[in-house]
């Protein structure tokens, strides 16, 4: 009997009860989504290349679950649209293997279902994760007059206390399973995500339009210029590959680096927190 894996949009929407289980995840292949499958348990997993981009980050985490004996496959981010679980079963390409997943015939090519197949030859064994180094971080030099900056390893880690901040997310661009009410949890003033080398009908970037439709100054940058799934690199390295109509309003371009990107959020910021003052 053939087993049926997992299938999510994203590794946050796994649970405690699929520990042992086979698991495709439309999330980039990055060290914090391994992270998070592996801390749950998961006996093999399927990712999102991601565009590969800078410093190869979109696979990363293949390597570090390597080093737990934890197969894992990446799927071509053009074959599959990222954020999209059932995209990815259904259309997945197979570029990237670690070597756990290439000992049980996984290799570049195959479709996700026969990966799938040899992985679940897997045999799934208690594994110790370490824990991760701080995946949210204050930017201190870009904070001002009040106006607060985050670097943020996930879209998961925004908290209701961000409402109002500029945020500098190392997650991908794309709308979880084609939600809109995925795009951002809080209303920020502003957020950067990476572009994840956009991929199969531009998936990577389609948080930007619904996030202009709510007010909020959003862009991209490009996945070969910073890590996906770093914030500090999002700020830090990012160059802008796509900008909003908000972001575009600001001045905001493509070629743009995110550190200019960021200054123009928070010097529109800042004046809006003026104005109100002086008109309460």
């Amino acid at each position: 009997m053939r087993e049926e894996p997992v299938v999510c949009d994203s590794v946050t929407e796994l649970g405690p009860e699929h520990a042992g289980r086979i698991a495709v995840c439309a999330s980039h292949g990055g060290i914090y989504p391994a992270w998070y499958a592996a801390r749950l348990g998961v006996r093999a997993l399927v990712l999102n290349d991601a565009g590969i981009g800078k410093d190869e980050a979109g696979v990363a985490g293949l390597l570090w679950l390597d080093a737990l004996g934890i197969p894992a496959a990446a799927l071509d981010h053009d074959s599959c649209r990222i954020g999209d679980g059932a995209d990815a079963w259904a259309c997945g390409v197979v570029s990237r293997v670690n070597r756990a997943a290439q000992a049980l015939g996984v290799r570049p090519g195959q479709s996700t279902a026969e990966a799938v197949a040899r992985l679940a030859k897997a045999a799934g064994h208690a594994v110790e994760v370490p824990d991760l180094a701080e995946t949210r971080q204050r930017i201190e030099e870009a904070c001002r007059d009040g106006v607060e900056v985050w670097a943020l390893d996930s879209a998961s880690l925004v908290r209701p206390a961000d409402c109002g901040a500029i945020l500098a997310i190392g997650s991908h661009g794309g709308l979880l399973g084609g939600r809109p009410e995925k795009a951002l949890r809080v209303c920020a003033f502003a957020a950067l995500f990476n572009d994840a080398g956009i991929g199969k009908d531009e998936a990577g970037v389609t948080r930007l339009p619904v996030l202009a439709a709510r007010g909020i100054a959003a862009a991209t940058v490009d996945c070969f210029s910073a890590r996906i799934g770093e914030g500090l690199s999002t700020y830090r390295d990012g160059i802008l590959s796509r900008v909003n109509e908000i972001a575009a309003r600001l001045g905001a371009q493509p070629g743009m680096s995110a550190r200019a990107f960021v200054a123009l959020c928070v010097e529109a910021a800042s004046g809006r927190r003026a104005g109100r003052r002086g008109g309460g």
